[in-house]
C-alpha cells in the first residue's frame, strides 16, 4: 500500500497534464471532448476507503476546474464518479477478490470487465458533466450526441493506455 502512494500522486500528475496540456483543446466539432483524467479515479484501489476516495475525487476535479475556469462543475462529477464506483464495485467484485487484485487495472481484472467498467462508468460521468455544462432541457438531443462519442472517445483512449501498460496476470 504505502508503495501505491507514491505512484498515485505521479498518475495524478501526469494525468492533470495530459488533460490540461494536450486534449483541453481537442474537440472534433463541439461533439467529441476528450475526458481522460478520470483514469485517476477508476485506477484507484479497490480498498480505499470511501472519505479518501470521495477526496480524492474532489481534488482531481478541483483541480481540472482550476485550468477549465468551470467553477465546480468537474468537481461534482468526479465525486458523482467516485460514488457511482463505488456502487459498481460493490455489485460487480467479491469481497474476497481484493486480496487477490488490488487495482481494477486492464491487466487484472480482463478485457471485458474493465471495458464495462470503464465504459459504464465514462458514460454517468459525461453524461452528469456534460448535463450541468448545458443546464437547458431544449439541447437535450445535442448533449445526448455530445455524452455518447465523447464517452467513446475517452474509453478508447483509456484502452489504449492500458494496453501501453498491459502486465498479464500472474496466476
Amino acid at each position: 500500500m504505502s508503495r501505491s502512494i507514491p505512484f498515485n500522486i505521479l498518475r495524478f500528475i501526469v494525468l492533470v497534464f495530459i488533460q490540461v496540456f494536450l486534449l483541453k483543446n481537442i474537440s472534433l466539432y463541439h461533439v467529441v471532448t476528450p475526458y481522460f483524467y478520470i483514469l485517476f479515479i477508476l485506477l484507484l484501489p479497490f480498498n480505499i476507503p470511501n472519505f479518501l476516495l470521495y477526496l480524492l475525487a474532489f481534488v482531481m476535479g478541483i483541480t481540472i476546474d482550476a485550468f477549465y475556469d468551470t467553477p465546480g462543475l468537474h468537481a461534482a462529477s468526479c465525486v458523482f464518479l467516485a460514488y457511482v464506483r463505488i456502487i459498481f464495485i460493490s455489485i460487480t467484485v467479491q469481497k474476497e477478490g481484493f486480496d487477490n487484485e488490488p487495482e481494477p487495472t486492464l491487466g487484472l481484472m480482463g478485457f471485458r470487465w474493465f471495458f464495462l467498467y470503464a465504459l459504464i462508468l465514462t458514460f454517468l460521468h459525461h453524461f452528469f458533466l456534460l448535463n450541468l455544462e448545458s443546464f437547458h432541457l431544449s439541447e437535450i438531443l445535442f448533449t445526448t450526441t455530445r455524452v455518447i462519442f465523447s464517452t467513446l472517445f475517452t474509453v478508447m483512449l483509456m484502452l489504449i493506455s492500458g494496453l501501453m501498460f498491459f502486465k498479464k496476470k500472474v496466476r
